[in-house]
């Protein structure tokens, strides 16, 4: 059975500028650590990514593995899931909800549930869970921000 777990961050961007960053997937590799490679394989009539292969390697955990997009139309929220098994994942389902703050700034809240095929201690399971999700939050973060600052 898979846990969800729940992280946010503030992001100093709109909440379009935060999502054009999140469906960019062919750049992934430039700016997050873990994922070496991110494929679009099927887009949306509308251009979006509905299919995404990602060929990942976080050291302890090499996978590769397509995830099924699906979008608010406004984009406040991004969701996938497993499309089959992979070598490490039974399962898996998330979704980035963005919200715009008065003061220009999002609120991006990351929410993930992975089953892994391979057994792991719960305690073990949800540190792993909580550094993934630290980390992708900061690296949005950054690739966010600085893509503003260079706009």
């Amino acid at each position: 059975m898979a846990d969800s777990s729940t992280q946010s961050i503030i992001v100093g961007a709109s909440p379009d500028r935060v999502a054009a960053v999140i469906c960019d997937f062919a750049s992934y590799s430039e700016w997050t650590d873990a994922v070496r490679r991110a494929e679009v394989v099927e887009e949306y009539e509308d251009g979006y990514a509905s299919q995404v292969r990602f060929i990942i390697d976080a050291g302890v955990m090499a996978d590769e593995y397509v995830l099924a997009y699906e979008y608010a139309e406004d984009l406040s929220r991004i969701e996938w899931h497993l499309v089959a098994p992979s070598k490490m994942q039974k399962s898996q389902r998330g979704s980035y909800d963005i919200v715009g703050n008065p003061d220009g700034t999002s609120t991006v809240t990351y929410t993930l549930e992975v089953e892994l095929s391979v057994g792991m201690l719960g305690m073990f399971r949800r540190k792993a869970e909580k550094m993934i999700m630290d980390t992708a939050l900061k690296q949005l973060k950054r690739r966010v921000e600085a893509s503003g600052a260079a706009q």
